[in-house]
């Protein structure tokens, strides 16, 4: 039996889930500006929950929808949800990104996403997993393409990806006249590469703030920054 993974104010049960709880998902889930206050949040791909778990944490959102294509996720998001302190305002949807699209007409004030990306021609045996982890299961097109559906004018969409998609996907994002607001690159420690890309987009053209973030400086010993950032979540923090 998998223990649940504890956050200071909820818990996520992750056995049936292919991708666990991980740095990517909890830095999105904190550095995303929720200063347009938010009423309405989709999060694509929802995988455990735990984005919006954060965001329900974070902000005053009425309504917190998800979408996750893979059953047994789902099925964990759902619980997870029923078993935090906001369960009246998270929703999961089984269902793929278009199917999701086709459905609804709502729009949201933030679209949150932290996709599939390993597009390389690598694959597990692991179906499940393969699914969550490759960008074919939702490719960077089809993202652009439901925000460009579902994001209300004043809205704001954030995503994390590898460093080496960004100006590809900055590009794609402006076809649908998206603007890039915010960045936040991510180093594991000082003296490694810039392995992720925190982007926030609106449709609004503003100076973009650029920013950087190093994990840690040495094995479990984080940067002051990080643990800012984090403190809100993790428990030993």
């Amino acid at each position: 039996m998998n223990k649940p993974f504890k956050f200071k104010k909820f818990s996520i049960n992750q056995d049936r889930c292919a991708m666990k709880v991980g740095t990517d998902g909890v830095l999105l889930g904190a550095w995303t500006s929720i200063k347009n206050n938010p009423f309405s949040i989709l999060d694509i791909g929802a995988g455990t929950g735990i984005l919006s778990l954060m965001l329900a944490q974070r902000s005053q959102a009425q309504t917190i929808e998800s979408i996750e294509i893979d059953e047994g996720a789902y099925e964990q998001c759902s619980e997870n949800f029923e078993n935090s302190p906001w369960s009246d305002r998270l929703f999961c949807f089984h269902a793929s990104l278009l199917e999701y699209v086709e459905e609804v007409d709502d729009q949201f004030d933030l679209i949150i996403c932290n996709p599939p990306f390993y597009s390389e021609d690598f694959k597990s045996k692991n179906v499940a997993r393969d699914l969550a982890r490759f960008n074919d299961a939702m490719p960077f097109k089809h993202l652009i393409y439901a925000v460009a559906h579902l994001l209300s004018d004043n809205g704001i969409f954030s995503v994390v990806i590898p460093f080496k998609e960004e100006q590809n996907f900055i590009n794609l994002a402006s076809k649908i006249g998206l603007f890039l607001n915010r960045s936040l690159h991510v180093r594991g420690n000082p003296d490694s590469k810039i392995k992720r890309s925190l982007l926030e987009f609106s449709y609004k053209n503003t100076k973009v703030e650029n920013n950087e973030l190093i994990i840690e400086t040495a094995r479990h010993q984080y940067t002051e920054d990080y643990v800012n950032l984090a403190k809100d979540f993790y428990l030993k923090m």
